[in-house]
């Protein structure tokens, strides 16, 4: 697999359906970013509230608050504490509704920009399809380069999976201090990696079996 070169400078926009979904799939490239200079402007599509559907220790909408602040402290590990983050609200699980509206969303941030990095479009995930699909389309529009980064298929794919298009696939290498970075930064997101209590609807949604192949000193991303 070809390595990725990422930016040495300018702005880079990151878009991602959920708080955390970003870390997951692109914060080591996040830590190599921000420690280059390079600007970034991170795109919450949804704020993640539908995570724990069926609790009773939180509401969604305090849920969505907790996971805003979650993603704030990751990009302070990341040593991008000066990232813009841009919250829109799209409802969690319905982003393929609001499809073409995300995309003329990010049409308006994305001129001018080095990068566009979103969710893989074939991460079998909607929401994160969806926003893949418009961010690619409003890359397109604006003529900037976007690469789709995946964070579902490390749960689903299997070795040579031939759902996976590993001929489009590039990695970026991550250095000791960039791994380091991502580790720490997806430990702030407490509310998707430890039970918000003990019932099964208030269990984890990223257990450490899942968590382990997001922490590896690689990351894929999908031309």
């Amino acid at each position: 697999m070809e390595r990725y070169a990422l930016p040495a400078a300018g702005r880079v926009v990151v878009v991602a359906a959920h708080p955390d979904d970003e870390v997951l799939g692109a914060g080591g490239a996040l830590a190599l970013l921000a420690a280059a200079g390079c600007a970034l402007t991170v795109v919450s599509v949804t704020d993640g509230e539908g995570s724990h559907p069926g609790s009773t220790r939180i509401t969604p909408g305090r849920l969505a608050e907790v996971r805003a602040g979650e993603l704030r402290a990751a990009l302070a590990r990341l040593g991008a504490g000066g990232a813009e983050v841009v919250r829109l609200g799209l409802p969690d699980t319905g982003v393929a509704g609001h499809e073409d509206g995300l995309a003329a969303v990010l049409g308006d941030l994305l001129p001018g920009a080095a990068l566009c990095l979103a969710p893989w479009t074939g991460d079998v995930h909607g929401d994160h399809e969806a926003a893949g699909r418009a961010a690619l389309a409003a890359a397109r529009a604006a003529g900037v380069p976007c690469r789709l980064y995946p964070v579902w298929m490390w749960h689903w794919a299997t070795p040579g999976d031939p759902r996976v298009p590993w001929q489009r696939a590039a990695r970026i290498d991550l250095p000791p201090e960039a791994l380091a970075r991502k580790r720490a930064a997806v430990e702030q997101f407490a509310s998707q990696i430890r039970p918000l209590g003990p019932g099964p609807e208030d269990a984890a949604v990223l257990p450490p079996a899942e968590l382990a192949h997001h922490l590896r000193a690689v990351e894929v991303v999908f031309g």
